[in-house]
C-alpha cells in the first residue's frame, strides 16, 4: 500500500508543470537599464522572478499614470462617474501653474471611462477628480497599499500620500503626478489586487477600469507591452522626481487579460511609460511559452 502510495505521488510530482524560469529573460531585458522588475504569481503571490529588487522595495518614486485605475474604481463604484458618459478632452491643459497635456492622440477628442484609462486621458481624470475630496482621494490610495509594506522583500520602505491643500493639487494627486510616492513592490501589490478581482466575479460598474486596461495594451499608451502568444491588460506612468526635469517610468500589469495568472511592475529610472511597457511584452511572451511548454511535456 505505501508503495503504490508512494509512485502515486511521485508520477504526480513528475507530471505537475515546472514554474516558467523568468530570471535569464529579466537580466538580459534589465542589463546596463538602472531599474528594477518584479513578477507575482497571482493567486499565490509568490514572487516569481525579480532583477534588482532592493530597488524595488525602497525606491520612492511618482506613480504617475499608473494610478488612474484606482481613482476611477472609486468614482463608478460611488456613483459619481458613469462609465457610458464622455467628456471632451481639452488641451492646452493647465493644472496648478503645470502644462499636463495629454500624450495621446489630438484626433482622440471625447473619451468615455474605459477610453480614458486606454489613452491615459490627463484632461478626463483632472475633470472627474473634483468629485472628490482631497480626504477621499488619500483614502482612496491607502486602500490601495500605497502607504504599506508588501512583505515581498526585506528591509521595505513604505509610501507617503499628502493631503491635498487646493483643487490644482488633487487633480495632479490624481494623475499620480503630486503628493504621492510609492515604491514598485506597492504598485505590484495593487495590481496583482487588480488581477485577483478580474479572477471573480467583479461589479459592472468596475468593468469600463479592466477594459480600459485590456485596450490599454491593445491599442492605446501600453501598446509596447503587447506580448505574442498571450493577452495582456496594463498601465504605464510617467513623471518627474522631486527637482529634477528627468522623467521616471512605470508599467504595471497583468496576464492574460481574461484570467489572469502572473503580474508584474517594471521601473526606469530613465524613460517613458512607453519604454516600461516595452520591457514587459517579452517577459508576458516568455512566460506564455514555458507555461504551455511546461504543460504539454507534463501531458506526454
Amino acid at each position: 500500500m505505501c508503495l503504490s502510495l508512494c509512485l502515486a505521488s511521485g508520477l504526480a510530482a513528475q507530471q505537475k508543470p515546472a514554474a516558467p524560469d523568468l530570471q535569464p529573460v529579466l537580466a538580459g531585458l534589465m542589463k546596463g537599464k538602472p531599474g528594477t522588475v518584479a513578477v507575482l504569481d497571482v493567486a499565490s503571490g509568490k514572487l516569481i522572478a525579480s532583477w534588482n529588487l532592493k530597488l524595488a522595495a525602497q525606491r520612492l518614486a511618482a506613480p504617475g499614470s499608473t494610478v488612474k485605475p484606482f481613482v476611477l474604481d472609486e468614482l463608478l463604484s460611488t456613483g459619481k462617474v458613469r462609465g457610458e458618459q464622455r467628456l471632451v478632452c481639452r488641451r492646452p491643459l493647465y493644472i496648478a501653474g503645470r502644462r499636463m497635456d495629454c500624450s495621446h492622440s489630438p484626433a482622440i477628442t471625447s473619451l468615455d471611462a474605459a477610453d480614458a484609462i486606454a489613452y491615459s486621458c490627463n484632461s478626463y481624470f483632472a475633470a472627474v477628480a473634483t468629485q472628490l475630496s482631497p480626504q477621499e482621494l488619500e483614502e482612496v490610495y491607502r486602500r490601495a497599499g500605497f502607504t504599506s509594506v508588501t512583505r515581498l522583500a526585506s528591509s521595505e520602505v513604505a509610501g507617503r500620500i499628502s493631503i491635498a491643500p487646493s483643487t490644482g493639487q488633487l487633480q495632479l494627486q490624481a494623475l499620480g503626478d503630486w503628493g504621492i510616492e510609492i515604491t514598485p513592490l506597492e504598485l505590484l501589490s495593487a495590481y496583482r489586487n487588480l488581477a485577483l478581482q478580474k479572477r471573480r466575479s467583479h461589479t459592472a460598474l468596475s468593468a469600463p477600469v479592466f477594459a480600459g486596461l485590456e485596450h490599454s495594451v491593445q491599442y492605446g499608451m501600453a501598446h509596447s507591452a503587447q506580448p505574442a502568444g498571450i493577452t495582456a491588460a496594463g498601465k504605464t506612468g510617467t513623471a518627474a522626481g522631486r527637482g529634477t526635469a528627468h522623467t521616471h517610468a512605470f508599467f504595471a500589469g497583468y496576464a492574460p487579460a481574461e484570467k489572469p495568472e502572473i503580474v508584474l511592475v517594471v521601473y526606469l529610472e530613465n524613460g517613458f511609460g512607453a519604454n516600461a511597457a516595452a520591457i514587459a511584452a517579452p517577459i508576458f511572451t516568455a512566460y506564455v511559452k514555458q507555461a504551455h511548454s511546461a504543460a504539454h511535456g507534463a501531458a506526454r
